[in-house]
Formats: C-alpha cells, sequence, structure tokens
C-alpha cells in the first residue's frame, strides 16, 4: 500500500482564508472612507482659516477684502484658481457673488467651499469676514 503525504491547503482551509479577509475588508474598507472624508473636510477648515487671516492682511493694505486669484497668489499652495474658481483637493472654493467687484468687497466677503462625492452626497462650508466657518451642508448632527 503506497501513502503519499500531499502538501498543500484543502479547500476548506482556502475557503475559511477567504471568509476572514472579507470580514475584515468589510469592516475596514467603511472606516477607511469615513477616515479619509474627515481628513478632506479638516484641510479644508484649514484652508478656510488660511483664506480669512489672508483676507485680514489684504483688508490691511488695501482697505478691501481680496479676490480669490489675489488670495492665491499670497499663499500659493492654497489650490489652484481657474476663472473666478479655486481647487484644492476634492473641494471648489468660491466667492459669494462670483466675480465680486472691488466696492463688494469693501466691507465683507463669503467663500463658499463644496464638495460633491461620488454617492451625491453635498459637503459645503463657508466662511465670512467675522472668520467663522458654517457648515451648510449635510446639516450639523453630520460627524466631520
Amino acid at each position: 500500500m503506497n501513502v503519499h503525504k500531499e502538501k498543500g491547503f484543502s479547500l476548506i482551509e482556502l475557503l475559511i482564508v477567504v471568509v476572514i479577509i472579507g470580514i475584515i475588508a468589510a469592516v475596514s474598507i467603511p472606516m477607511f472612507q469615513k477616515a479619509t472624508r474627515a481628513a478632506e473636510n479638516r484641510s479644508t477648515y484649514s484652508a478656510m482659516r488660511t483664506i480669512h487671516s489672508t483676507q485680514t492682511t489684504v483688508f490691511s493694505q488695501k482697505n478691501r477684502f481680496g479676490t480669490l486669484s489675489e488670495i492665491n497668489t499670497l499663499v500659493p499652495s492654497l489650490g489652484t484658481t481657474v476663472a473666478d474658481r479655486m481647487f484644492r483637493g476634492k473641494f471648489t472654493y468660491e466667492m459669494v457673488p462670483p466675480s465680486p467687484t472691488p466696492g463688494d468687497l469693501s466691507q465683507e466677503f463669503t467663500v463658499t467651499a463644496t464638495k460633491v462625492t461620488e454617492e451625491g452626497v453635498v459637503y459645503q462650508y463657508e466662511i465670512t469676514q467675522d472668520g467663522e466657518i458654517h457648515r451648510i451642508q449635510p446639516g450639523p448632527e453630520t460627524n466631520l
């Protein structure tokens, strides 16, 4: 009688490994996506704080607030300006109104940052001359 010892894994052992990997992936992928979303939102908060501090500098020099292109010239690492918009990561920054005149900027400014996810969720933040960042969308109950 010949006894052969086979080396390797059985089908059941391989299936158990695949199931374990699937469970780990099912738990970790949503957590990774949430952490990525939170990091992007915090980066946007940081950029908006930088915009506000730069606006304060522009106002002290020109007696008016600056446009996004002026702000981006002073802080080139802030984003990429195209026409009246600035892009940073997945967020689009715009002034309200979109093309403000020096008269519009003599007393106040409003900058919004907007991102739309693949799922259709809109994240929108706003900062004004008061320096407070307001979350417009999603509602306040959503975690950053």
